[in-house]
């Protein structure tokens, strides 16, 4: 009983994964590239990244010195 379920389950998930659109390439990629745009994203996403980078670099050096401070007293 429970392999003909378990069968039963199977079957179903390979249906649902078979039953979606594939393509080839992202259409929103396309559509960015385009019209030139997927540049503007790409710079965002640098901006972000390096703004990220360089807040844990302060944040590490503040550490540092309070640990030097806490260890000096």
């Amino acid at each position: 009983m429970i392999k003909k379920i378990l069968s039963l389950v199977l079957l179903l998930s390979a249906l649902a994964t078979s039953a979606q659109e594939t393509t080839s390439s992202p259409q929103m990629a396309d559509a960015f590239r385009s019209e030139g745009k997927i540049y503007v994203v790409i710079a965002v996403i640098a901006i972000i990244f390096i703004a990220l980078v360089a807040f844990l670099i302060t944040i590490e050096r503040n550490v540092k010195k309070l640990e030097k401070q806490i260890n000096k007293d």
